[in-house]
């Protein structure tokens, strides 16, 4: 898969899991439910473990043809063979990731609740960027919050996909795409929930039918 694939649909964040085998059955749950972009986050475990669990989710998502993306590290991208990494404010630059990672890589950039950082972030050569917290967020519970016309406002002015994060639920996700969110970035509310095959059905399910209505 290239960068140039459309970002869409549900991105499935990783829960932290020091246990790498029921990491990738909680993954492999939400492939089969229809998850094709994954991003791989953990914040407590050794630099040894994260390579590990990375690239058995490499292997993983080549199963699916799905997307993995890296959460802040490039260089964890480059030596797992992930598909690409997601950026923050204190992460390094778009243009030195992509010196690193190549052209065929994914690039993705948090715009917080900025259209102007976002903006630049496609000026520098990302490939979509993320907005949020929209809701209240059990991981990031002191996140700014974004209004929901951040939304139609960047879908107006930025090129590249846009995907929507912080306290996403089944409930509160449709007005999230009915604003023109592309993805929506997903932790608790999918691999949190008792069934994460049937949970990544439904938030599937929901850009399958706003595509019908387009």
């Amino acid at each position: 898969m290239k960068a140039s694939q459309p970002v869409r649909g549900l991105y499935a964040i990783t829960p932290d899991r020091a246990d790498t085998g029921a990491l990738i059955s909680e993954v492999r749950q939400a492939l089969e439910g229809g998850a094709r972009l994954i991003q791989y986050r953990n914040k407590s475990a050794d630099e040894a473990l994260r390579l590990r669990q990375a690239r058995r989710l490499v292997a993983l998502c080549s199963e699916y043809e799905a997307l993995l993306i890296i959460n802040d590290s490039v260089a964890l991208a480059k030596k797992s063979g992930a598909h690409g990494v997601h950026l923050g404010r204190d992460d390094v630059a778009i243009h030195a990731a992509r010196e690193q990672l190549g052209a065929a890589k994914i690039i993705g950039a948090s715009g917080y609740t900025s259209i102007e950082r976002a903006r630049a972030a496609e000026s520098q050569g990302a490939d979509y960027v993320a907005f949020g917290s929209f809701f209240a967020s059990t991981v990031k519970p002191d996140a700014s919050r974004a209004p929901l016309a951040l939304l139609s406002d960047a879908k107006a002015r930025i090129a590249i996909p846009i995907v929507a994060i912080g306290g996403i639920t089944l409930d509160n996700a449709p007005v999230l795409i009915e604003a023109g969110a592309d993805g929506l970035a997903v932790i608790s509310a999918l691999f949190g929930a008792p069934d994460i095959h049937q949970a990544a059905r439904q938030f599937v399910g929901m850009f399958k039918a706003s595509s019908c209505r387009i």
